[in-house]
């Protein structure tokens, strides 16, 4: 796919990686993009002024809105499955309502955003980025309720690979360590700059691939998945 002229839907679109990708795309030339936003209201001067952008007051785990913006953005060709949240918290002591709140958002939110959009995405033979992370592959101390959620999303994302490949949708998986962002604002260790995570999967759209491992930790989870679950940390420890 070129992504000059195409139109984009962004989740997540006001800050971090997700205005990353607003920018990225805007620069390759689309034709439209739709920044899905919970406030419109708190999105910068530069978004709401851009002639080629237009917000939607969008939360991917409330259906109702889901529906309006899918009803609203019938022409969307490249769905961008931005939108998380990060709650630091282990399974076994967290509140059951915090673990499900990570559930809901990057399980179900992501499943209600392809269900609703994927009609547009077939008649466009458009392209689907879920934004995932290395800990779908493994999990460290006070992440469990984030690593279960992006595990799920991650095989949520074949699957829909796979029910969208006959309409000739591509459905990209991006896997990266931590970015830059207020997401990862209290880890104390490497991060990306969060326009590679947008460049990256857009390059990846671009060419054709199912799957983009941002950084260095993205490759070496994946690489360590043949060895004994949590292997990387074992190898980070020595």
């Amino acid at each position: 796919m070129e992504l000059a002229g195409q139109t984009a839907l962004v989740t997540g679109a006001n800050r971090g990686i997700g205005r990353r990708f607003v920018a990225e795309l805007l620069a390759r030339d689309v034709r439209k993009v739709y920044a899905g936003i919970r406030n419109p209201d708190a999105a910068d001067q530069e978004m709401r002024e851009h002639p080629r952008v237009e917000l939607v007051r969008l939360d991917i785990t409330d259906t109702d809105a889901v529906e309006a913006a899918a009803h609203r953005a019938e022409d969307v060709s490249v769905l961008i499955n931005n939108a998380g949240i990060s709650t630091s918290q282990p399974l076994l002591e967290a509140d059951v309502d915090t673990v499900r709140r990570e559930i809901e958002t990057h399980v179900f939110g992501t499943l209600s955003m392809a269900r609703a959009f994927a009609p547009a995405l077939r008649a466009h033979q458009g392209a689907m980025a879920n934004i995932l992370s290395a800990l779908s592959w493994f999990s460290y101390p006070g992440s469990g309720a984030y690593s279960a959620a992006k595990a799920a999303e991650w095989s949520l994302t074949n699957s829909l690979r796979l029910e969208l490949a006959p309409a000739g949708v591509l459905v990209l998986g991006v896997h990266l360590g931590a970015a830059d962002t207020d997401i990862s604002a209290g880890y104390e260790g490497p991060k990306i700059d969060p326009t590679d995570v947008a460049r990256f999967s857009l390059d990846g759209i671009e060419n054709n691939q199912t799957e983009v491992l941002v950084d260095d930790w993205s490759r070496t989870v994946k690489a360590a998945l043949s060895s004994e679950p949590n292997a990387v940390l074992t190898a980070l420890a020595g």
